[in-house]
Parts: structure tokens; C-alpha cells; sequence
């Protein structure tokens, strides 16, 4: 298989024996306690799944500095976005000392992580400006990622961390969360040497599956991993479980049998464009695929980013052997009228935009909240009843 990234075998932070993990459990009851945001929780749970390999925990400042900047730490390691657990200045923690992180997403706000802390620093004003043009290119609080990172705290707790658990998204996605090494394991099962990953946060639509398809083919992959985000996204994005219901939906019916992985990950959407496709890449190579498909405005949103910004950073950007995993370019893809088949906008030179069928996502779910249903040539029948059928329970689209 693939190797993990920066390494020879992967390393997750997670526990995985039960007595240890008990033990840890003990230990936090007599340690003092910090409440983590939600941000700095799904980092913790990547790190424990392995899909962060081969970082220890969580960044101090100047690594964080040096990767927003040069998209390496200071020991040289290829990293394209810091990951940090960043708290109020009001929150009182001394370097030297050990921490049990508190989970902000579940009931009770239990024990997710003990942290040793190896420092604790502050970021100041310029700092938190350098890190928003370097990772998101904008400082603009319009921008959902930007919002976030400006409200996360500007104190840097850094060091190592034991992961005792994957939060809620374990007991809420059951069929559905692994962690990178369990994605390998299925990989490995199956016996397959070339695996296409696709990146979604959306729903897949007819244009979705088809990249799938030709990716497949073009790379002569043995199978595809299909992995979703599970974590918090922006205000009008459309639930995990919903998401989750509607691409089993499509894999069953759509796809060979024993063709896909279908699979999520325990993370909050950053929509960092191109930073975010390259962090997207990283972890993708640790769970054992050997290309991603990387397409128009890839984690992107609304007009920050150009529409091929997520691909150019590999070539301009990413240094030709930082990573293993190899990066399928592709275009806008969509139902043709002339071909009657989805295809690649790109190699259909004879078309105009009339020959496509086209729907804004604003137009999709204007539809689907009218009850109204999506044409065949955009969403599969079983899908678009499972997105109408959320619609129908939610408030007038506005």
C-alpha cells in the first residue's frame, strides 16, 4: 500500500488499548480541565484517527506561523494548515502540566483527550492577520472560515495529546465513521492497489457520481473511496445524516458491489480553498488512497477562490516530493444533452452552456423546498426523494 504521509506506518493518537484507555480515564478525573471548541475537538479526534499522521498533537506558535507561511513546520515537515488548540486568554493553563481536554460537542462535556503542555503562547493581532491571509487568502469575516478562526481564542496551547475517544461521531455514525487506519484495513480486505478518492460535504448528484466513474477509469482504479465530512459546517448546508442517508442510497443502487468504501471523518468544514484541498491530499494518503479527485472550487466558497485555485497549489505550491498521493484534475462535470451522459465540461468543445443541464445551489434547493422534483439528469430519483423529504420538514426556503 501506499505509505502514510512522512512516515513508514501510521500513527494515530487514539488509545487503542482498553486498559491504558482506563487508566487515562482515572488519571483525568484528578487532572485539571479545558474545554476545548469545537474546532480544536475535531482536530483532536483526526489526530486519534490518524488521519493528522505523523503529528504528535497539537502546534505551538512558531510551527503554526511557519506552516500558514511556508507550509512546513520547523523541523521540515510538509503541513499545509496549523492545527491548534487555540482557547481564550482567560482560560488558565501552565506549560509543564497535563490537561484533560473537555469535548464542547456531547452532553456532560466529557473527557475527549489528555494534553501534555509543553507551552502556551499568544498570538497577536498581526499574527492572527498573517495566519488568515496565508491559509484562507482573506481576512474578510464574511468568510465562514475566517469567522471561526477570529472567535477560536488567540492563546496556543501546545504539545502532545492521548486521544480516549472520536467524540459523537462515532456513536452517531456507527456504519459510517473510520478512522485511517480502518479505512486501510477495508482497502487491504478488498485486495486493492489503486484507490480514487472523492471529497464531499454536499450530497452526490448525478455530475458527482459520474466524476467518481471517470476518475475510476482514467486512473485504472480497483476501487473508490467515497469520504464524507461529518463535522459542523456553515448555516444552510445540509445535515451529515441526511448526506450520509442519500450517498449509501446512490453507492447501492449505482454503483458495482464492492466497488466503494463509503466512509466519513470526524472534522470541521474550514472552506480554506486550496490549503484545505492540500490538507484533503494528506489525509487521504494516510488512509491508504493513492490519487484524490480534486475539482472546481475544491472547499471552497463563494467567490474567495478561483475556480481551479485547489489545483494549482499542487504545482505551484506543493513541492514535487512532499506527498505520495497523486492529484486527479478535474473540471465541472454535468449532464449533456447532445451525448445524453455526464461528462467533463472541458472535452465537450462542441458545447455551449444550453447544451448542459445546469442548477445553481440555490436553485437546487429552492426546488427541493418547493417540493419540487429535481430533473433525472441531475439527481438520481432515490437521492433527490431523500433530499425532498428533509426539505419538506425544514422552513420555507428564504
Amino acid at each position: 500500500m501506499i505509505q502514510p504521509h512522512s512516515s513508514s506506518t501510521l500513527r494515530g493518537l487514539y488509545i487503542d488499548d482498553a486498559d491504558a484507555r482506563a487508566a487515562l480515564q482515572e488519571e483525568a478525573k484528578k487532572l485539571p480541565t479545558l474545554l476545548l471548541n469545537s474546532a480544536a475537538a475535531a482536530n483532536a479526534v483526526m489526530l486519534g484517527g490518524g488521519y493528522f499522521n505523523p503529528l504528535s498533537g497539537f502546534m505551538d506558535k512558531a510551527d503554526a506561523l511557519s506552516v500558514a507561511q511556508d507550509l512546513h513546520t520547523r523541523s521540515g515537515l510538509f503541513w499545509p494548515i496549523p492545527i491548534l488548540n487555540l482557547t481564550s486568554a482567560e482560560e488558565r493553563v501552565q506549560p509543564g502540566t497535563r490537561v484533560a481536554l473537555c469535548d464542547p460537542n456531547v452532553e456532560g462535556m466529557p473527557v475527549l483527550a489528555i494534553q501534555d503542555v509543553e507551552s502556551v503562547e499568544l498570538l497577536t493581532d498581526d499574527e492572527i492577520e498573517r495566519v488568515l491571509v496565508d491559509v484562507y487568502r482573506t481576512t474578510d469575516a464574511q468568510h465562514p472560515g475566517v469567522a471561526t478562526f477570529t472567535m477560536l481564542g488567540r492563546q496556543v496551547v501546545a504539545g502532545p495529546v492521548q486521544v480516549l475517544n472520536f467524540s459523537y461521531f462515532e456513536t452517531d455514525f456507527p456504519t459510517t465513521f473510520r478512522t485511517a487506519g480502518q479505512i486501510r484495513n477495508q482497502i487491504r480486505s478488498h485486495g486493492w492497489e489503486t484507490v480514487v478518492a472523492f471529497q464531499t460535504r454536499n450530497p452526490m448528484h448525478r455530475a458527482h457520481e459520474e466524476l467518481c466513474k471517470i476518475a475510476r477509469d482514467a486512473v485504472a482504479a480497483d476501487g473508490i473511496l467515497i469520504h464524507m465530512l461529518l463535522g459542523k459546517l456553515k448555516p444552510g448546508d445540509i445535515p451529515a445524516d441526511v448526506r450520509d442517508s442519500a450517498i449509501r442510497k446512490m453507492v447501492d443502487v449505482y454503483f458495482p458491489q464492492n466497488s466503494v468504501v463509503t466512509a466519513g471523518y470526524g472534522f470541521d468544514m474550514l472552506y480554506a480553498g486550496p490549503r484545505e484541498a492540500v490538507l484533503h491530499a494528506i489525509f487521504r494518503q494516510n488512509a491508504g488512497c493513492t490519487h484524490l479527485i480534486v475539482g472546481r472550487d475544491h472547499a471552497g466558497v463563494g467567490a474567495y477562490y478561483g475556480p481551479f485555485d485547489a489545483q494549482a497549489i499542487f504545482d505551484e505550491e506543493v513541492p514535487q516530493s512532499a506527498l505520495a498521493i497523486q492529484i486527479f484534475r478535474a473540471d465541472h462535470t454535468a449532464y449533456s444533452k447532445k451525448l445524453q451522459r455526464v461528462v467533463m465540461m472541458r472535452d465537450a468543445l462542441d458545447h455551449g452552456r444550453d447544451d448542459f443541464v445546469l442548477l445553481s445551489g440555490t436553485r437546487v434547493r429552492e426546488m427541493l423546498a418547493a417540493g419540487e422534483t429535481l430533473p433525472a439528469e441531475f439527481a438520481r430519483p432515490e437521492v433527490a426523494r431523500i433530499l425532498m423529504d428533509y426539505y419538506r420538514e425544514q422552513k420555507p426556503f428564504s
